[in-house]
């Protein structure tokens, strides 16, 4: 018996197995989300070398390009050496990006051990300055004070039942520490197999690019790969441009904070500055991020610091949200700030200070993308485009596209 194939129904058929997958696989992921949800994080935590190597390299690539112009004028004045000027740049980079970081950890673990050190030495004066207050306010009100001491031998007890119970759980906190030991020198695992794998995709990118777009354009029809490649290209260019501007946004903001701080003669300038330079990376509420640890811990050591270092950070956000950045930086993301604090949002509540970090620009990339397919379809159904045409809109009269205009003159 033969088969007559009918190509529109054939095309329905494929939609609707398409269609049933897509809903099944939704099913599945909302119904069992926590096994889903740990096979990812399984499968994350394997690839997390790889995912290290991934992010030094796209940190490395502008300084290794960079370096590429400047080795291309010493080197190849009469002989051309692209391998020599490749390996001479991407170990420049990866030295300099390596000095970077042990530069940051140096002066951190060298201000925190002076900081404790400092408060330490300082608990006989903070006691003393306590002391003194518990006096003066004993002697000023006998009767709170007589109040306090019928309650004493209720409190007692309640201590006594709190340390025997803090007791067994000393073992479970010893546990969570060698946890947490653990997941720091897994991390440092990762991150040194990171380099390795980074100097591998730098030596090699354009091999591995061109290897991607082999592979979309084997498998998605032609006009939708080259779709794709322009929206990863303008994907890339978002998030690069993004990325630079902050990092130099965020080195200037530390070097001022360095400097006035200096000027001011506040403690841990070089902590702080750190601390600051660093949590300003995140968009929108970076400074603040940073500004409270900081000053907690002027508080510990210099409370008369606090207020001026709070008016100072106020000074330093407004310089950099509203002139600093969109100098450095510009509209690149093209988001309000209600959608860059959604970002900042989501982001950090799904994958921390990372999600943080590069949420504003992934977002800002599906923003783009989406708008885009909005006003596509828009302009498909002749309808205009403008986000002011239908503010205030008459929903029984859609605002049409106006047609395009030539310069022919009218019959």
């Amino acid at each position: 018996m033969k088969v007559d194939f009918n190509k529109k129904y054939d095309t329905i058929a494929v939609y609707c197995v398409i269609t049933f997958a897509v809903c099944l696989l939704l099913v599945i992921v909302f119904v069992k989300f926590s096994t889903v949800s740990g096979y990812i994080k399984e499968i994350f935590r394997v690839l997390a070398p790889v995912t290290w190597g991934i992010v030094i390299a796209y940190i490395c690539n502008p300084i290794m390009k960079f370096c590429e112009k400047t080795f291309h004028k010493l080197l190849e004045k009469k002989k051309q050496r692209p391998k020599t000027v490749r390996a001479l740049s991407v170990a420049t980079s990866m030295i300099l990006l390596t000095a970077i970081v042990v530069a940051l950890i140096t002066v951190v673990i060298t201000q925190i051990t002076t900081s404790v050190v400092e408060i330490f030495s300082s608990i006989s004066d903070y006691r003393k300055q306590i002391e003194e207050l518990v006096e003066k306010f004993l002697g000023d009100y006998p009767k709170i004070v007589s109040a306090i001491e019928s309650q004493l031998d209720t409190i007692y007890p309640k201590l006594l039942e709190y340390a025997n119970n803090l007791l067994p759980k000393l073992g479970d906190i010893s546990m969570k520490l060698k946890d947490s030991a653990i997941v720091v020198i897994v991390a440092i695992k990762d991150c040194v197999i990171g380099f390795i794998v980074a100097i591998y995709l730098l030596f090699s990118k354009e091999t591995f690019m061109a290897q991607v777009r082999k592979v979309i354009y084997a498998i998605f029809p032609k006009n939708l790969s080259k779709n794709i490649l322009l929206v990863s290209s303008e994907a890339n260019r978002m998030l690069s441009g993004f990325l630079s501007g902050k990092l130099v946004d965020s080195f200037i903001i530390g070097v001022i904070c360095f400097i006035v701080m200096t000027i001011m003669q506040m403690d841990f300038t070089a902590l702080i500055s750190v601390i600051i330079g660093v949590t300003n990376i995140i968009p929108f509420f970076g400074p603040f991020i940073g500004a409270v640890p900081s000053a907690l811990l002027l508080l510990m050591a210099a409370p008369k610091q606090v207020i001026p270092f709070i008016i100072f950070i106020i000074i330093l956000q407004q310089f950099d949200g509203n002139i600093l950045g969109p100098k450095i930086i510009g509209d690149s993301t093209g988001l309000t700030p209600f959608w860059v604090m959604f970002a900042i949002f989501v982001g950090g509540g799904l994958f921390g200070f990372a999600g943080m970090l590069l949420g504003v620009p992934v977002f800002a990339v599906i923003y783009a993308m989406f708008s885009e397919f909005v006003v596509y379809r828009l302009k498909k159904k002749r309808l205009s485009h403008l986000t002011t045409d239908y503010m205030d809109l008459d929903v029984n009269t859609p605002p049409t596209a106006e047609p395009p205009k030539t310069d022919k003159p009218e019959a």
